[in-house]
């Protein structure tokens, strides 16, 4: 009598006769069961191949000398030279320091900050005080950089600035020439960088802190916990799953300037570019200048290829230290 292979016994489910077929099978009647949710799910999908998949084409142009009458296939191959005139200049080491510096300290206010108003907003009882605090620190995010770019303006302004015609009058000091004099822009900008974005990331470290269960909270003020004591040992440590996520995703970033930040608000002054020179409004500026867009597409590829490298170390580290906490 012809017997029937078993699984468990050094034979694989997958060579189990029938069992490809009920797999199959099984499949289809997900997708039959779920369509409602599949089709929900397919414009994301769409929008995901087209905006990022799909240019993906534009990654040859970096090795290649473009000219507009022999279109992308027909001009020929540069191999090297866009990367290397990009490294080449004077301006490489300045440009990525600023790039590198300007977003790591971006990085740890929008933490710092970010967490503690957080906080801050939970302890806040009143619902309507606090749905109104959130919505007075989400505002700015919502605003186009060129009219932040005017308020910033409206602040620093050489001759009708609130700073040199009423702050520093009030104390007795001398107007500042603000868009002429570079030492103030590594403050200004990490300021405005806050101000602009801070409200985005306190809602979502909120939406963590008030999904923490109570009764750990409770527990602590039976033991004679403190509020700082419960913000450390409860609110920090189920926070930083998320904390870890969205640094992970910041790092990704990290080759990446804000180019409205840098390039508007400074108000394009030639006096500030060592200290508002980034990679995006260098790669802008040489393309205005020579209109090469070999170059430019060099320095994004770079920048991707930078930022995805960035991510898996990172992620690397956090999973040697704490797996459960890792991204991926």
């Amino acid at each position: 009598m012809k017997t029937q292979p078993q699984a468990g016994k050094g034979v694989r489910i997958s060579e189990i006769p029938g069992e490809t077929v009920r797999k199959r099978k099984s499949v289809w009647h997900n997708l039959g069961k779920f369509k409602v949710l599949y089709l929900m799910f397919l414009p994301g999908v769409l929008f995901l191949l087209v905006n990022n998949y799909m240019p993906m084409f534009g990654v040859l142009i970096a090795f290649k000398n473009v000219n507009y009458a022999d279109g992308i296939w027909g001009s020929p191959w540069s191999g090297w030279d866009n990367f290397k005139y990009l490294f080449s200049t004077s301006d490489a080491w300045e440009i990525t320091r600023n790039t590198l510096a300007y977003n790591t300290v971006f990085i740890a206010l929008n933490l710092l900050v970010g967490v503690g108003l957080a906080i801050l907003l939970n302890e806040v009882k009143n619902k309507a005080m606090s749905k109104l605090y959130q919505s007075l620190m989400l505002l700015p995010y919502f605003l186009s950089m060129i009219v932040v770019s005017y308020l910033v303006l409206a602040f620093l302004g050489k001759d009708s600035g609130f700073m040199n015609s009423t702050v520093l009058q009030m104390f007795g000091g001398q107007p500042i020439d603000w868009y002429s004099e570079p030492k103030y822009w590594p403050y200004i900008l990490p300021l405005v960088n806050t101000w602009k974005n801070i409200g985005y990331y306190a809602v979502i470290y909120l939406a963590a802190v008030v999904g923490i269960d109570e009764e750990y909270y409770e527990a602590a003020v039976l033991d004679g916990a403190t509020k700082w004591h419960q913000i450390r040992f409860i609110t920090i440590p189920f926070l930083v799953p998320l904390i870890v996520i969205m640094t992970l995703l910041q790092i990704g970033r990290i080759f990446y300037a804000d180019f409205s930040l840098f390039y508007q608000v400074p108000l394009e002054s030639g006096a500030l570019f060592p200290v508002t020179n980034v990679l995006d409004t260098y790669v802008y500026r040489t393309f205005l200048i020579g209109g090469d867009i070999g170059m430019s597409s060099a320095a994004g590829l770079y920048q991707a290829i930078v930022g995805f490298v960035l991510v898996l170390v990172s992620n690397t580290i956090v999973r040697r230290i704490d797996k459960d906490n890792a991204l991926f």
